[in-house]
């Protein structure tokens, strides 16, 4: 952190100088160009990699031409920063020799900055350009603003937005079009569309902004409206492979598989099912609708495969409860030589742990460090506790986390709790219960899980003291909900839920699964339910969970032996989970239910998470 804060005011400072030569000429007027001039413009044109950049300005400078001429320097300055890992310190000393540098070469400067890993320094350049005589063009505001976007900085994107404004720049659509990404990078969702209402001009930078805006921001719902909205348009503008990839993410939010599965049709028919991006979205939109066969078909039909497709497809299946597949294509990509990325290493120490395979976990986390130079996160760390923790080992669990090197946040003490009420260890609970309420005091989930572990161990008494704490603080159970994809629309079921136009047939259907069940032996495991009301109550009040009340419509209206597919904001009861196990085998149904934590794919009576989650 320090470092980087100690470049960034490097790089400010050095901006700032170098800014100091905006708007001063000694020589307003620079010869033409040479015939030698002429060929090292040329070469740096055609010309894409850094070491032949700095012999092409050594032969310059070899020739007579000086450092300080604008053509030249114009030129280099642009081919240097348009290489990959573009070297800013060389353009900045490049830039800071020349006395009157044109709107081309500042704008130039400003994008080097906004698309570096330290934004800031753009807006310093900014600053001193707009006291300066130089005025800024149309691509300077674009520019500005991704610095804007990146920094999260509303206070100088807006005072950009007035600048444009006031200089006539606001109706070009590039200007137009970095106003929508900055509003909606700093999370401005009304100021974007207000917006994007108001363009006269959309083009399909435009549409693609403002759907990827609503799609990378958790508003699924919106994404899918615009992109609609977009197909409906009468001014032409057709979908690229942009758009597919953020109407992809909407449909993996929303766990909509159907309508997923027409944008790759699309894909397909329209010839952009080759581009990687495109690919890779699709693998991560079956992999969280629970279609993980499909992401792998989809891997294996790729022609080009980038480390994000192996990462995708391996986190994928892993997070599906195919841990043992996951491992082999892992082991495959590093006989490929593909160096795996942290994200990959989440995704191998995921699967060792729903696998129970804590040796080989412990031999990758020290792997990724050893072999790949990749320093353990928070993320990896988390993983290892989650491995010991899965498979009994509670104590050696918590002095993992007491030995970290990192600080364990909230996350890590959860997945402590999680084991604690999975395998009845009150004590070492109530150490990271305690730890929780100092890091995330509001987290009703924390307080449901030290609850159940209570409830599982007969302990009424402080499952009430709890609950009574819990009301004190203000903490609010959070809803649970379900949403069940049908035909070409989302039904969403909330706990108790009478608000659906079909209400009275789905509850006959509850009640109609309650006999065949019961038939089968079930009885309800009404443990964590409140300790003060009857039997047969808690028994109802389980009955119509969300999930249940989506499994039952979805019962009703699909086809004998079709797929149900749920996607639930909570994670799943005991006693539901073991409902829908049964439901799976009593209806011969396969039911894929993603839940805050995993994915459950029941079928005939067991579930791929091994009853653990």
């Amino acid at each position: 952190m320090c470092s980087d804060v100690c470049y960034s005011l490097e790089l400010s400072s050095s901006a700032a100088a170098i800014a100091d030569d905006v708007g001063r000429s000694s020589n307003p007027h620079p010869p033409g160009p040479t015939p030698t001039l002429r060929r090292c413009i040329a070469l740096l044109q055609t010309r894409s990699s850094l070491p032949q950049l700095r012999q092409i300005h050594g032969r310059a400078v070899r020739t007579g031409i000086p450092l300080s001429h604008p053509l030249f320097a114009k030129h280099l300055i642009f081919s240097l920063l348009s290489v990959a890992a573009p070297p800013l310190p060389y353009a900045e000393l490049i830039f800071s020799l020349l006395p009157t540098p044109n709107i081309f070469t500042v704008n130039t400067m400003i994008r080097g900055y906004a698309e570096s890993p330290h934004p800031l320094p753009a807006l310093l350049l900014h600053r001193r350009l707009h006291s300066s005589s130089l005025p800024p063009d149309s691509h300077t505001y674009p520019f500005l603003l991704k610095a804007c976007a990146r920094l999260i900085d509303l206070r100088h994107g807006e005072a950009v937005h007035s600048l444009s404004l006031k200089n006539a720049h606001a109706s070009s659509v590039f200007v137009q079009n970095s106003l929508l990404h900055f509003y909606a990078a700093c999370g401005l969702f009304e100021s974007a569309h207000r917006l994007f209402d108001g363009m006269l001009v959309r083009n399909l930078v435009t549409w693609n902004s403002v759907i990827n805006a609503y799609a990378m921001n958790g508003r699924p719902n919106e994404a899918l409206t615009l992109c609609q909205q977009m197909l409906n348009d009468d001014g032409g503008v057709k979908p690229d492979g942009f758009t597919m990839v953020s109407l992809l993410s909407a449909c993996a939010e929303l766990g909509s598989l159907a309508l997923g599965r027409r944008v790759h049709v699309y894909l397909f028919k329209s010839g952009l099912y080759d581009n990687s991006h495109a690919g890779n979205a699709l693998i991560d939109l079956y992999a969280k609708c629970g279609g993980a066969a499909e992401a792998r078909r989809v891997f294996d039909e790729m022609p080009v495969r980038t480390v994000v497709s192996w990462t995708s497809v391996i986190v994928g299946l892993a997070v599906n409860g195919f841990s043992k597949e996951a491992l082999r294509l892992f082991n495959a990509m590093e006989m490929e030589k593909l160096k795996p990325t942290e994200i990959t290493l989440v995704g191998v120490l995921y699967a060792c742990s729903h696998c129970g395979l804590i040796d080989q976990g412990f031999r990758y986390f020290n792997k990724m460090k050893e072999e790949y130079g990749i320093a353990p996160k928070i993320e990896h760390y988390g993983c290892m506790v989650d491995l010991l923790g899965r498979a009994g080992f509670v104590d050696r669990a918590h002095d993992y986390i007491l030995k970290m090197p990192l600080t364990p946040n909230a996350i890590v003490w959860r997945t402590l709790l999680g084991a604690c009420a999975m395998h009845k260890r009150v004590a070492v609970g109530e150490v990271a219960w305690s730890r929780l309420v100092e890091l995330d005091p509001g987290h009703s989930g924390d307080y449901v899980l030290l609850s159940n572990l209570y409830a599982g161990g007969g302990r009424w008494a402080d499952v009430q003291r709890l609950r009574k704490s819990m009301i004190k603080g203000g903490v609010k159970k959070t809803p649970g909900h379900s949403l069940l994809e049908l035909g070409n629309r989302v039904h969403d079921f909330m706990m108790g839920d009478k608000s659906h136009p079909e209400t009275e047939a789905i509850y006959e259907k509850i009640e109609e699964i309650a006999k065949r069940l019961r038939k089968e032996g079930y009885i309800a495991r009404t443990v964590n339910v409140l300790a003060d009301i009857e039997e047969e109550e808690k028994e109802t009040a389980l009955g119509y969970h969300s999930e249940r009340l989506a499994i039952a419509f979805g019962l009703m209206k699909s086809a004998p032996g079709a797929a149900i597919r749920i996607v639930k904001n909570l994670r799943v009861c005991e006693d539901c989970h073991l409902v829908i196990k049964l439901i799976s085998r009593v209806y011969e149904r396969e039911i894929v239910v993603r839940d805050r934590s995993r994915f459950h794919h029941f079928r005939d009576a067991s579930c791929s998470c091994k009853d653990y989650w």
